[in-house]
């Protein structure tokens, strides 16, 4: 699934092109079961793209006259770039759009398992969905004080599964949840309470680490999943210590252990992490 990284690599890419004039759209017959509000009321023809951003893993397309495109790419979903209209199996909307150059660009959404939701809005509707998340992982207000206040609102919760809480840590995903405690040196089951302060600057550096790390990559790719606007893959599976991997990558010794917490796979080293 992609998360902050692999977004945040996308808007990074898509922004490169804008402005952007959307010419026309085409929807295919399964955009439907992605679209929210379920109809096609908001249309973008002759509308002007001309900022990109992203919260967590929420990305957010600002057009001309207060209208938004929202986008949560799920498990598969992606947005591709191309001078020619794009083809790839799995294209459920595009826009054909002109450049300040007016040369022809097109911008393709991409979801073979159909999982990503795609909001159209106006300016009410756009701010209360963008406000449903919590602080972005990447944000100056992410700092050690504020995740040991959360920790200690829930105290009761396992560290790993409370990661993934959106209306906490935005942006975080499997991956980077595993990462996190990894290099925090953190148990993924360990409780909140008997997490100390001191213990929380070492979540944040190992947030800050693991998307450093990914950031630079262009995200991660696992077998079948994310690519970026040209629809290459993501290398930062090099830079992973635990998730996935056979051996801890950080003492280089320890078999790394597979649980389930909340129905999620969950990898940890029992000598690094207590």
């Amino acid at each position: 699934m992609p998360e902050l990284p692999e977004v945040e690599t996308i808007r990074k890419q898509l922004s490169a092109s804008l402005p952007l004039k959307v010419v026309n759209s085409e929807m295919s017959e399964v955009i439907s079961s992605l679209l929210k509000p379920q109809n096609r009321e908001c249309t973008f023809e002759d509308e002007t793209l001309t900022k990109i951003e992203r919260k967590g893993k929420l990305m957010r397309m600002n057009f001309t006259h207060e209208k938004f495109l929202l986008c949560h790419l799920g498990m598969s979903g992606g947005w591709r770039t191309s001078k020619e209209k794009v083809t790839e199996k799995h294209t459920h909307l595009q826009f054909k759009c002109h450049d300040s150059n007016r040369e022809t660009i097109y911008l393709a959404y991409v979801d073979p398992r159909r999982f990503g939701h795609l909001f159209f809005y106006k300016r009410p509707s756009s701010d209360a969905k963008w406000n449903e998340l919590g602080i972005d992982i990447t944000s100056d207000e992410f700092n050690a004080d504020y995740i040991y206040s959360c920790l200690k609102r829930y105290p009761n919760r396992q560290i790993k599964p409370f990661l993934l809480d959106q209306r906490f840590f935005a942006g975080v995903g499997n991956y980077i949840a595993n990462e996190i405690c990894a290099r925090a040196g953190i148990r993924p089951t360990r409780r909140n309470s008997k997490i100390t302060k001191k213990e929380t600057q070492q979540l944040l550096t190992g947030t800050q680490s693991i998307l450093e790390d990914t950031l630079k990559t262009n995200g991660t790719t696992f077998s079948g999943g994310y690519a970026d606007t040209t629809g290459e893959a993501g290398t930062g599976v090099a830079n992973l210590v635990v998730f996935y991997q056979p051996t801890c990558r950080l003492c280089h010794k320890t078999t790394v252990k597979k649980i389930v917490l909340a129905q999620r796979g969950t990898y940890y080293c029992p000598l690094c992490q207590k």
